[in-house]
């Protein structure tokens, strides 16, 4: 997700030329001629960078300490983040870098939701202020560190001149500045005017990681577990506000249909229902609570004009990606190479390996649906929300509202999951909540509510996906050649980039891979057919279906070749030069133990991705009626710097057990273009009782920390089907692993 993201200020800026020279030519003033570039298309006027157009409009002046850090009379410290929190505990984890290098008393500092500006909270692998891509930690490491030790610098400079003592004297622990030689000491509040008077030094001496006292210690434990366990914590659900309206849309059953024609006359006489209206997405009912308005819309008659709806069902697509992959396809669909070497027509000796994959389309499933608060009144617009993307979600109201996207107002909210839902080009849902605000008017605050069935029929998924892999194998064993066909819809295209040469969204996970670097001769090459469902990024994005068929194809190629999956890993790992597969294999082994517990059979699978390696064993028997049962998993994971062991943990076992429903029941199915999951009744997801007990072991490293929020979630499902395997079961050529009865 995060490379895709981060071009999105260049690629915008390419039309800015035509659309300005239209503005001038029609003689509109300089404002609407800003308004009009960016809303047209993102774009920016010469001499400004799009951090500055994102930012125009926004009174945000950050104080003395910067705009990560707010220092209060009484000492007490407050990170600002840049990132949303919506259950991953990235708070916990920025808040500690500051607190670590600032040497901030860390039971006194809290954490505050940043507000949406471009220019001082820029996600830095993206160029847009965004949470994604397991990025939050990663992007801020750097910055945060010279952020606290910039604000630390500036108190021992404030205490050296108060009390004419070197600062070289002059210590700092637990928020209170200490001169052990003239025995003097002062708190942070204490000093606060005379520090706030200080210049920030440019390049702040930074802490050797080997003196670290808070980082990597058991303390690093969340921030929002008390407010959110007393219900003081705000989501969207939470925002009441005086003359509040509540919204729902009817939306076409079948993705691209649009509204012919409808009748809201029994609509209106549902107590409560205020307005019914036509927006660009369906029938806007709007209500004095949710469930008049609910009401209102069932209520609601409408026509839908499905020309161009998609009426496939996903039966019929999956056959027909078969065949483009058996090279039978459409002629308009062509392949695009993301790894070849070597001469495959010369590797012709050798055992041949052939199988083919299949993936479902999945829902993302977060636990909090979609929902937000706008206030527009006339070209002026206020949200409250979980904003996954605010510059994204201000530019499209920008362009619905007709302003600069720095005035757009986002005030982020705590939400309730997202897995990448949340975070798509288009805003749909926030662009939904605007239009029906600008339709209300007045500043009257309007929420949208999506319900379950919403959300999961007129969302966004993970593509579905086919796999055709041939290859042939040298005399011991190992690969000597490898065909490699994916074939998936693009999540990039039409995106505000365009299509990029390769969708690496596709392929992230197959490209790159050590088994692929250990393979002499390789071909592999993607295919991306059109198709009218509305797909995006899913907790770890291309590594959802690669990592299942790179790490289960490895062990039936053990299998036919009569060796120990685990050793033939570790040959491909060191042809590879892999040695952060080889660490997290051998981590993870190692804390298994020799054997699984009675009647268990292991399963591994090892698997990098958004800069991290993990490793699992699976410990897997088969349950009532048939099902596979997972009772432990062992995790090995080289993630750099652990910040939050704890949060670490956490955030491997709730990847693991996402990845696992997804493995064994996930699937979307489309009939005639419908969507037939509504809920979790008939989408089913793991329950309590079928978690498994996650252990996790964190590989000692001094780089820079990579991602944890997704590089857990690949890895499972190939380790239970490896298990699976294990047991002298066939293997798995397609998910769900539970098929629906």
């Amino acid at each position: 997700m995060t490379r895709h993201i981060r071009n999105l200020a260049a690629s915008a800026a390419q039309a800015v030329g035509a659309t300005v020279d239209r503005a001038v030519k029609a003689g509109t003033t300089r404002r609407e001629m800003l308004v009009t570039s960016v809303a047209a298309s993102g774009a920016l006027l010469v001499g400004c960078s799009m951090e500055d157009v994102m930012s125009a409009g926004s009174p945000i002046k950050p104080g003395a300490f910067g705009p990560f850090i707010k220092i209060n009379p009484d000492g007490a410290v407050t990170v600002i983040s840049k990132h949303i929190e919506f259950g991953q505990g990235n708070h916990a984890g920025l808040a500690a870098i500051v607190a670590e290098e600032l040497d901030a008393d860390w039971a006194r500092v809290s954490v505050e939701q940043a507000p949406a500006n471009a220019k001082l909270y820029a996600n830095l692998g993206m160029g847009v202020q965004g949470t994604g891509g397991s990025t939050a930690i990663a992007n801020s490491w750097d910055q945060l560190r010279k952020a606290g030790a910039g604000a630390r610098a500036m108190f021992v400079q404030a205490a050296a001149n108060k009390w004419q003592v070197g600062a070289g004297g002059i210590t700092v622990k637990d928020g209170l500045v200490s001169h052990a030689a003239s025995g003097r000491s002062a708190g942070f509040g204490e000093l606060l005017a005379d520090a706030a008077k200080v210049t920030p030094p440019e390049a702040p001496k930074l802490k050797d990681p080997k003196d670290f006292t808070l980082i990597g210690t058991p303390r690093v434990r969340r921030k929002d577990s008390v407010v959110k366990s007393n219900g003081t914590a705000r989501f969207t659900q939470d925002v009441q506000e005086d003359g509040l309206l509540v919204a729902m849309v009817a939306h076409a059953p079948r993705f691209g249909g649009k509204v012919k024609s409808f009748d809201d006359a029994a609509a209106r006489k549902i107590p409560g229902v205020v307005n019914v209206f036509k927006i660009p997405t369906g029938v806007a009912v709007v209500a004095t609570s949710t469930w008049a308005a609910r009401q209102g819309r069932e209520a609601l008659t409408v026509e839908w004009n499905e020309d161009k709806a998609e009426k496939r069902g996903s039966d019929v697509m999956l056959a027909e990606y078969k065949a483009i992959a058996g090279g039978k396809g459409p002629e308009d669909v062509k392949w695009t190479p993301f790894e070849t070497r070597g001469d495959m027509a010369s590797v012709t000796d050798g055992a041949l390996f052939e199988a083919t994959y299949d993936f479902p389309y999945l829902a993302h499933a977060a636990m909090e649906p979609m929902n937000c608060v706008a206030r527009v009144n006339g070209n002026n617009a206020r949200l409250s929300f979980g904003s996954q993307i605010p510059t994204v979600d201000q530019l499209n109201t920008a362009k619905i509202v007709g302003n600069l996207p720095g005035a757009v107002q986002i005030e982020t909210l705590f939400a309730g999951g997202s897995f990448g839902r949340r975070a798509n080009f288009q805003s749909d849902y926030v662009a939904e909540c605007v239009h029906i605000a600008k339709k209300v008017g007045k500043g009257t605050p309007v929420k949208l509510v999506w319900t379950r069935e919403d959300d999961m029929r007129a969302g966004l998924f993970r593509p579905m996906v086919h796999h055709d892999v041939k290859i042939r194998l040298d005399k011991d064993g190992y690969p000597a050649s490898w065909r490699h066909r994916i074939v998936t819809q693009s999540i990039m295209k039409g995106s505000p980039m365009g299509t990029p040469k390769l969708d690496e969204t596709a392929v992230e996970g197959a490209l790159g891979s050590p088994y692929l670097k250990a393979t002499p001769a390789v071909d592999g090459q993607v295919a991306l057919p059109d198709a009218g469902v509305p797909v995006l990024w899913w907790r770890s994005v291309g590594a959802t279906h690669t990592a299942f068929v790179m790490e289960h194809t490895i062990d039936q190629l053990a299998l036919k070749a009569g060796k120990d999956p685990v050793e033939y890993r570790r040959a491909l790992y060191r042809k590879a030069d892999a040695k952060r597969h080889l660490a997290v294999l051998d981590l993870a082994l190692e804390k298994a133990g020799p054997k699984p517990a009675e009647g268990y059979t292991r399963g591994v699978a090892v698997h990098e991705s958004f800069g991290s390696v993990v490793a699992e064993i699976a410990e897997v028997k088969i349950g009532p009626g048939g099902e596979p049962r997972v009772g432990r998993v062992v995790t090995a994971v080289d993630c750099g710097i652990a910040i939050s062991p704890d949060q670490i943990a956490a955030q491997m076992e709730g990847g693991v057990c996402y990845g696992l429903s997804a493995a064994l029941y996930g699937q979307i199915t489309l009939k005639d273009g419908a969507v037939q999951e509504g809920n979790f009744d008939t989408y089913r997801v793991l329950r309590n009782n079928e978690a498994p007990t996650v252990e996790t072991w964190i590989l000692p490293s001094n780089n820079a920390p990579s991602g944890v929020g997704e590089p857990g979630t690949p890895v499972i499902a190939p380790a239970v089907a490896n298990a699976l395997l294990a047991m002298g079961r066939p293997a798995t050529n397609s998910l769900p692993m539970v098929k629906p009865a």
